[in-house]
């Protein structure tokens, strides 16, 4: 009920916010000045600016790539100072609906980091500036445009509004020492779950990672993704195959972590759990982001990954500038440093983040295709080949709501 209402209030919120302001994501005047410059003119503009970036702050290998790498060259190479603010997608949605009822000349965020729901309501509801992408240098030479996974974000078309960032696919995380043989399958991990008690639990289902492990369960319960993808959301399919899906969940529940009778609310919070050793596995959409942790010494040396032979789900994300940045070259200038070859190279190594480039590969500079062969991810890293072979697509973003809406009533309240 909670999640309902929350959903529903944001959807007021946008909904107030369209209907009391006429704008569109084209219409201002900064919007057709820098469409018609010039990509020198843009950078001169922003040259000795200071760019906002709202993000989500819960990794802090993420943080430090942003902190101790991104901020200082990105500084030296445009002079543009940035300012990471770290605040949840859907806050940072809300922020700009009340900017935009209140008309406000100026918003106070330059560039956000979303993808998925986030981005359908955002564009939905005009919260963004735009087209872009296309003005970006590094855009044009190095993304592989023509890509679906370029064109459309969870099923929503991009049209320029936001630029590819990075890509990430779904492993599982585990102490070897703990488990010596990881499962195979959903079946498999079902019945480890069963067999080591309390030591394995998941995130809420309105946490991005906590979502993504139940459309996991959704993808095997209606017969592979591809059910999902033929007609976009499709609430008949749903309703011929929830029962396995529930019955899945309901049934593990009893053996996770305190019975199952209270959830991590964030992957934060289930990683803290594994670094403790109370729980035996973590999980996350990064497939090397354990190594940074390791590292750090939060995770254990032992700790490996593994995904299952029934898939593992990849996706997209980006990066888009709000209607109403106060300063919009700026933003543009420092996405494009974002998407660089020695920005996403350095964020594709595991000292900091360790996700995959949002680059094509074949259009990097010969240098930078040399270090991309050459690059050691780490040991708990799984080889490109596996996890290609794995990769799942993602699906309409309706499916992540219908997942946060039902979860609570059909498996937490099941008890």
């Amino acid at each position: 009920m909670k999640t309902r209402l929350l959903a529903l209030s944001l959807l007021i919120v946008l909904l107030i916010a369209a209907g009391c302001s006429n704008s569109t994501t084209n219409s201002n005047s900064t919007s057709e000045e820098l469409k018609d410059k010039e990509w020198s003119d843009i950078t001169e503009r922003a040259d000795g600016s200071k760019v906002r970036i709202f993000m989500w702050g819960g990794d802090e290998g993420i943080n430090r790539y942003m902190d101790e790498w991104v901020a200082p060259n990105l500084k030296e190479a445009h002079n543009i100072e940035l300012e990471r603010v770290p605040m949840d997608t859907n806050e940072i949605l809300q922020k700009l609906s009340t900017e935009k009822r209140a008309n406000k000349e100026d918003g106070t965020i330059d560039i956000i980091w979303l993808n998925g729901e986030n981005f359908k309501n955002a564009k939905e509801f005009e919260l963004l500036y735009g087209p872009f992408s296309e003005k970006l240098p590094n855009y044009q030479n190095y993304v592989d445009t023509e890509s679906l996974d370029i064109q459309y974000d969870f099923g929503t078309e991009v049209e320029g509004l936001e630029a590819p960032w990075g890509k990430v696919q779904f492993v599982f995380l585990y102490d070897e020492e703990k488990v010596q043989t990881p499962p195979a399958s959903l079946q498999e991990l079902k019945d480890w779950i069963k067999e080591n008690p309390g030591r394995f639990t998941y995130p809420d289902a309105n946490d991005f990672t906590g979502n993504a492990f139940l459309r996991h369960i959704l993808y095997d319960a209606v017969g592979g993704p591809e059910k999902l993808l033929e007609n976009g959301y499709n609430e008949e399919v749903l309703a011929n195959h929830e029962d396995t899906l529930w019955s899945y969940l309901r049934e593990i529940q009893p053996s996770l972590w305190r019975k199952g009778e209270t959830y991590p609310a964030t992957l934060t919070d289930l990683d803290r759990l594994y670094s403790q050793g109370e729980v035996w596995m973590t999980m996350g959409y990064n497939e090397a982001r354990a190594e940074s942790l390791i590292k750090d010494g939060v995770f254990p040396e032992s700790t490996k990954s593994f995904v299952l032979d029934s898939g593992s789900i990849g996706n997209t994300h980006f990066l888009a500038i709000p209607f109403k940045s106060p300063n919009k070259a700026g933003a543009m200038v420092a996405i494009d440093f974002l998407m660089s070859p020695d920005a996403q190279l350095t964020k594709y190594e595991s000292t900091y983040w360790g996700e995959n480039m949002a680059l094509d590969p074949t259009k990097l500079p010969e240098e930078a295709k040399e270090k991309l062969t050459n690059m050691d991810r780490g040991a708990s890293v799984l080889q490109p080949e596996e996890l290609s072979e794995s990769l799942l697509p993602e699906v309409d973003a309706k499916y992540v709501n219908w997942l946060k809406e039902h979860w609570v009533n059909e498996v937490v309240q099941k008890q």
